[in-house]
């Protein structure tokens, strides 16, 4: 009996060493998806009626749409010829960090599924704030009375790209796309009552929320386009870069039955938007489905033509001397996270556009990719433009994209 009580204790005892050990290190180090049961730093017990509450994590959330894009050095700017001598994206070495871009460019029918939720939650100023306007297919000598009263609504362009959507407005979606997923995430998992302090927001140390949707850096977006992966030689050697977020100089499919259809959606030549009736290559006088034409090898579809993309940052000529080579971003002032001093140019004494000398300032974004009404030069990731961020176009649609959390690459 003595033995068995001796045996006992020492099973107890060995059992509470093991659990120290392991909360405090050795071979099963904790992680953040496994902790442990023991907090390294007090040895106090995780989770029990009074303790700290450490809330079960399995990784980030997989967000829909979203197509996952490992980070890495490349090198950002035109890799285009200058035709235009703006020398406003000198090629330079950056790093990007891991993140998560739309497949898709937001097409028509997410764009209704947004303005249904915002006419039954919010004003009717509101609703009429984020309403494409549609009025961007008029043109006073051409007959684009389709497109005017047709692309938003009909079904039939249910998944071709939004247009007529400003830069503000997409950030609008961004926002409610993020509570949307978010309430439903947290719905999934049990959290429909949130504790009042949180202000009714699923807490960041559940696990269970998913970041912001945004619109992409430039810098991201430009890496994401050229999809340089698989064409590394021995060991960090790139073998070669890209014109277009495709291998060789061509635009043009060389292989397989679609040998010599386009790769892209462009404005082939002056009034040549598809081709000729009976072999229309490209396929789409306008826009195209949004699935149409092979992805590139991060897996995205239309990361050049179709329509122009807007992204995050202000436009400046001299971006790619002034920012960061760590994820690199030209924020706004009333940017989110923003410092004081955003941009480092002041553009009313840089570029003089208090007197009109100049059309920069803070309220100018980049847009990429060429759309179906540019010809091919805009179709190079390393081109950009720019446009009042309160201004919508035919030409210019946008995808999300969204930081990739609890990673260090």
């Amino acid at each position: 009996m003595k033995t068995l009580i001796y045996s006992l204790k020492n099973l107890v005892f060995f059992s509470v060493v093991a659990s120290i050990v392991y909360a405090c290190g050795g071979k099963g180090t904790p992680t953040a998806t496994n902790p442990g049961r023991y907090s390294t730093a007090t040895g106090l017990e995780y989770n029990s009626e009074e303790g700290f509450q450490v809330a079960e994590y399995r990784g980030q959330p997989e967000g829909p749409n979203l197509v996952f894009i490992e980070g890495g050095r490349t090198v950002l700017g035109s890799f285009e010829e200058d035709i235009l001598f703006s020398r406003d994206n000198i090629e330079r070495t950056v790093t990007v960090a891991s993140f998560y871009m739309d497949e898709t460019e937001v097409a028509n029918i997410h764009w209704l599924e947004y303005l249904h939720y915002v006419k039954l939650d919010s004003p009717r100023t509101a609703y009429e704030t984020a309403l494409p306007d549609t009025a961007v297919w008029a043109r006073d000598l051409a007959f684009n009375d389709p497109y005017t009263d047709h692309y938003f609504r009909y079904p039939g362009f249910r998944f071709y790209p939004v247009v007529g959507v400003s830069w503000r407005q997409a950030m609008d979606y961004s926002n409610w796309r993020t509570a949307v997923v978010n309430q439903k995430l947290a719905a999934d998992a049990g959290l429909e009552e949130l504790p009042a302090e949180t202000g009714g927001r699923v807490p960041l140390e559940t696990g269970v929320v998913l970041p912001d949707y945004r619109l992409p850096t430039e810098a991201e977006w430009e890496y994401a386009a050229q999809a340089l992966i698989g064409t590394q030689w021995l060991d960090e050697n790139q073998t070669h870069r890209r014109l277009y977020p495709w291998d060789g100089h061509a635009l043009r499919n060389p292989y397989g039955k679609q040998m010599g259809y386009f790769l892209a959606n462009f404005k082939r030549g002056r009034g040549d938007y598809a081709g000729i009736a009976g072999k229309l290559n490209d396929g789409a006088m306008i826009t195209a489905y949004i699935y149409e034409y092979p992805p590139n090898d991060f897996g995205l579809y239309n990361m050049s033509g179709n329509v122009n993309e807007w992204v995050l940052d202000v436009y400046r000529p001299l971006s790619f001397q002034d920012m960061e080579d760590l994820n690199p971003v030209r924020r706004g002032p009333n940017d989110k996270n923003a410092s004081d001093n955003a941009n480092i140019d002041d553009p009313e004494n840089w570029y003089e556009w208090d007197s009109r000398q100049s059309m920069i300032s803070d309220r100018v974004r980049v847009y990429k990719g060429g759309s179906w009404k540019d010809v091919a030069y805009w179709l190079s990731p390393g081109t950009r433009r720019f446009l009042s961020e309160d201004s919508a176009t035919a030409t210019i649609g946008f995808r999300c994209a969204m930081i990739r959390a609890g990673s260090n690459y």
